[in-house]
């Protein structure tokens, strides 16, 4: 198959499952289990990377203003708002997940990715969502408890196969929030996520001497960027009326179908 094909469906299916709480790994491992592709690179990683934080930064541009103004207010008058106390939550569901990367991600990256751990993964961590999503939920505003459990949960996503949407979300519904608000929190948490691990792929090529394919890559910018953007707007739009519960399956079949293709 061709590097333009290939580029091309891995970047449509890493736009699209990014930020649905379905694990965009065991999306990208299939492929590669099916058609024996080899791993696209770092700069790959980056492309990819690079599109989904310009969807969110792009679907998210109004929200991001007002949270800029009115942060840019609160250190004016010395005084917090509501603005800047969402900045603040952002921040500390922040930290641990930066942290836990500097200290395990490779480690987790050489020892836990493989298709039965992303498989497990994947199921497990879709029951628990559908639990969530009945058992969870509701009109709690957002403290700085649920942040950083909200936080805490996101490291759970350096295990290939859990989905850093599906367990923000997950964890944000057993904090209180509702459906639409636990998505919208795990999707502005997502742009300093992304772009640190943008940040960490750039290191990595570049101490590899790695270059890249410009075309192509750029390719696969576009398209994840395109992908990412249309679902975020789709499941915002959704997610209110038809729940987890459509997802938490589908990562319980897609799990099967990943053990069954490893056995």
């Amino acid at each position: 198959m061709s590097e333009w094909l290939q580029a091309t469906l891995l970047a449509f299916v890493q736009g699209l499952t990014e930020f649905l709480p379905i694990s965009s790994s065991a999306h990208l491992i299939l492929p590669a289990q099916l058609f024996g592709w080899a791993d696209q690179g770092v700069a790959f990683d980056i492309a990819v990377h690079v599109g989904s934080l310009l969807a969110v930064l792009l679907y998210f541009r109004g929200d991001l203003q007002v949270l800029l103004s009115g942060s840019l207010q609160a250190i004016n008058e010395r005084r917090m708002n509501g603005d800047a106390l969402l900045v603040w939550h952002l921040l500390i569901a922040t930290l641990p997940v930066a942290l836990a990367g500097v200290l395990f991600s490779q480690a987790i990256s050489e020892q836990l990715r493989s298709v039965p751990v992303i498989a497990a993964a994947t199921i497990g961590f879709g029951i628990l969502l559908a639990v969530a999503d009945r058992h969870g939920g509701g009109e709690r505003e957002l403290d700085w408890r649920s942040a950083l459990w909200v936080g805490l949960a996101q490291t759970l996503a350096l295990v290939p196969g859990t989905s850093r949407s599906g367990i923000t979300m997950t964890a944000a519904l057993f904090c209180g929030l509702g459906r639409e608000g636990a998505a919208r929190f795990s999707f502005l948490l997502s742009i300093p996520v992304i772009l640190a691990a943008a940040a960490l792929a750039g290191v990595e090529a570049r101490s590899l001497g790695q270059g890249m394919s410009w075309p192509p890559t750029l390719l696969a910018t576009v398209i994840a960027a395109l992908t990412a953007y249309a679902t975020i707007a789709l499941f915002l739009a959704w997610v209110q009326r038809i729940g987890f519960l459509p997802f938490a399956i589908y990562r319980c079949l897609l799990g099967v179908v990943l053990l069954l293709i490893w056995m």
